[in-house]
């Protein structure tokens, strides 16, 4: 019974390692081809910096064309390293950055979240207005918004009273009873 339950961990531990193999192999490649899409429309960009750069300087703003060079250089080594790098050397990178910066790492990840989080929530929000937009509820018998702004518009909140007709079975908006 001992060996048979031995038997059963030691293929569950062995599947266990090969499915995070192939979750780190899955990893990889997805760093190593985002990386190379990202380096490759940073370089462009960065081509772009130099263009603004030389018609600054045919301008004679040499400053602002100096701070146009600088961020492209910056921009295409950036964009050279993405692109050149592969997926390992990238993840290894990372590590080895937030091993020796473990603060700006933790920052970088709080960056990361909050931007993420205002994707979910602006993306949300839209989800939001496209299923009432498109006729979900009758907007006629709500008025001109949602069942919730036309409540703000019509709740007294000075007084906290509710319009006439709200509550009475009138429909909402309305200030007449029944």
């Amino acid at each position: 019974m001992a060996e048979a339950v031995q038997e059963v961990a030691g293929q569950a531990q062995e599947k266990a390692g090969q499915a995070a193999d192939q979750a780190r192999t899955k990893a990889r490649e997805q760093v190593d081809q985002r990386s190379t899409q990202i380096g490759e429309q940073i370089s462009s960009n960065a081509s772009d910096a130099r263009s603004v750069a030389d018609e600054l300087r045919k301008q004679g703003k040499d400053g602002p064309a100096r701070m146009a060079d600088q961020a492209a250089d910056r921009a295409e080594r950036i964009g050279s390293y993405l692109t050149e790098a592969d997926g390992d050397r990238i993840l290894h990178d990372v590590e080895d950055f937030g091993r020796r910066n473990p603060w700006a790492a933790a920052l970088g990840g709080l960056a990361i979240g909050f931007a993420a989080s205002r994707l979910l929530k602006a993306s949300s929000s839209r989800r939001y207005q496209s299923s009432y937009g498109n006729g979900s509820y009758d907007r006629g018998a709500y008025g001109a918004g949602s069942p919730g702004e036309q409540w703000n518009r019509t709740y007294d909140e000075t007084t906290g009273e509710l319009p006439a007709g709200i509550g009475s079975g009138a429909t909402p908006g309305t200030t007449g009873g029944l």
